[in-house]
């Protein structure tokens, strides 16, 4: 049998059963981060499909950026919950940002400007394309300053350059 690895580009497709509603629960692995924004055991948690984050992701315009805590907001709003799984939407950023460098390289433009969008503390993000450094590069072409806060970096001042949510 012939198995062929999907793309980024087909892992970047609306996933079957999403968008999910639960009810936060402790044993859920992004209990913690989801808590740390205000969500507490029974609230309503919502599971994105990959469009909407890349929707999200779109909409950033050059000189603004956004956290994966901004976006989680915005989601997590649209549909009336508390808030939004930081560790699914995490995966979505993730692939969005390997489906736009991979499609780049055949000649498509995703149009997905993935490098403006943070993890959360406006740190940036080792596992987009090329790692950090690579990150680090596509914002500067944009006249972010970048700093370094022990082994990881973060834009400078990155509040002042929020998109409103």
């Amino acid at each position: 049998m012939n198995s062929r690895r999907k793309s980024w580009q087909e892992k970047l497709g609306d996933k079957k059963g999403l968008p999910k509603m639960l009810k936060l629960e402790k044993r859920f692995p992004c209990y913690n981060a989801v808590h740390k924004m205000g969500a507490g055991v029974g609230n309503k948690v919502i599971l994105a499909n990959p469009s909407e984050i890349v929707k999200v992701m779109k909409n950033v315009p050059k000189g603004k950026l956004t956290t994966i805590v901004e976006i989680c907001k915005k989601i997590a709003k649209k549909y009336k919950a508390e808030a939004c799984c930081s560790l699914t939407t995490g995966i979505f950023i993730m692939t969005a940002a390997n489906a736009a460098e991979e499609a780049a390289k055949e000649g498509k433009d995703l149009n997905i400007p993935y490098w403006r969008t943070l993890k959360s503390g406006g740190f940036l993000n080792e596992k987009y394309p090329g790692g950090a450094e690579a990150h680090k590069e596509l914002l500067e072409r944009e006249g972010f300053k970048i700093i370094r806060k022990g082994r990881k970096f973060v834009v400078d001042d990155y509040e002042k350059h929020l998109m409103d949510v």
